[in-house]
């Protein structure tokens, strides 16, 4: 990555420094430069939809962690209207890692809940690079609880690179926190809205990612372990993160194909990088018609189909002991 450009992007900033320089040219010069102005932008224009349709999966986990990339408040900031944050868990402290409180989408009530990043050093490490303590978690279930104790929708934003692995956070129970939202959540009386919008890494994302919809940005991953992790564990060697993602399967494309998402979003060319009002947008809708398909359904069922939904993902086998010759075979 060079700058605020990752390398394959690089043919695409060239061009738009020369469409910049040629109409400053002509501007400066009082010449009229607008056929070939217009020639440069339509060069632009298929240069990136050929490289942004042919992104391998480790160019997608790098535009997850583009510089320039909308954050959870970004996104919140755009989406909604009246935005109240609400602080701490009541028995630790508050974990700047996650954002929670109440806002409007076009005038509906709902709960906000993003993980959230920095843009420079000492952002990050405000926000703790976006990786949850126990206490977030903890803050983000009170919240998540509020809102269902007052018929409330709660939309969820994931970004974080894994939960924090530090020896406090373990002392202060990190499993059993993510543990216990995966319980809780299942049983939340209100709609729930999962989308990763950046990097959805391990049991970091999973600890709010409980959901009766669960989608994903176009150029977000969302996998049991990083790929620098992965690399690291299964060959010794982190470098080896572009293999490992192949190996992983964790963009959207792969994980609509398993099941284990519902949908995906998609990005403005380029990436939700290149134009965050118009990525926001588009989330907007997906989300607003999410709430009102999952309005129609009664507590009992809402929360029947969103255990389901969990139940069935993946692949696992069955077999008789007493006859194992007769009935070996896959559930889903």
């Amino acid at each position: 990555m060079n700058g605020q450009y990752l390398d394959f992007e690089k043919p695409i900033i060239d061009l738009e420094k020369k469409i910049r320089d040629m109409k400053d040219f002509a501007s400066g010069e009082s010449i009229e430069l607008i056929r070939e102005i217009q020639l440069l932008e339509k060069r632009r224009d298929r240069l990136q939809e050929e490289i942004y349709s042919r992104l391998t999966r480790w160019q997608r986990v790098q535009l997850a962690r583009h510089p320039l990339r909308p954050h959870s408040m970004d996104y919140i900031s755009l989406l909604s209207t009246d935005f109240v944050e609400l602080h701490g868990d009541r028995n630790f402290r508050d974990d700047k890692a996650v954002i929670g409180g109440f806002g409007k989408i076009d005038g509906k009530p709902v709960l906000f809940i993003g993980q959230q990043k920095g843009r420079d050093t000492k952002q990050n490490l405000y926000h703790n690079f976006g990786m949850m303590h126990p206490e977030g978690y903890r803050k983000a279930l009170r919240l998540m609880q509020l809102a269902s104790r007052f018929k409330r929708p709660i939309v969820i934003l994931i970004d974080t690179p894994g939960a924090f692995p530090g020896i406090g956070a373990e002392e202060r129970g990190q499993a059993e926190a993510i543990a216990r939202n995966l319980r809780e959540m299942s049983r939340l009386k209100v709609p729930i809205i999962i989308s990763v919008v950046g990097e959805g890494a391990s049991g970091g994302a999973l600890g709010i990612g409980i959901g009766d919809r669960v989608l994903m940005l176009e150029n977000s991953w969302y996998s049991v372990i990083s790929p620098e992790g992965c690399a690291a564990i299964l060959w010794r060697d982190s470098s080896r993160a572009s293999q490992a993602a192949e190996a992983l399967r964790l963009t959207a494309f792969d994980l609509i194909e398993l099941k284990v998402i519902d949908r995906i979003i998609p990005e403005p060319l380029g990436g939700a990088h290149r134009n965050n009002k118009e990525s926001a947008d588009i989330l907007k809708r997906e989300i607003l018609k999410d709430i009102e398909e999952l309005s129609l359904f009664s507590v009992e069922e809402l929360r029947r189909k969103r255990i389901e939904k969990f139940r069935n993902m993946g692949v696992f086998l069955k077999e008789n002991h007493l006859f194992p010759d007769k009935e070996i075979g896959t559930d889903t």
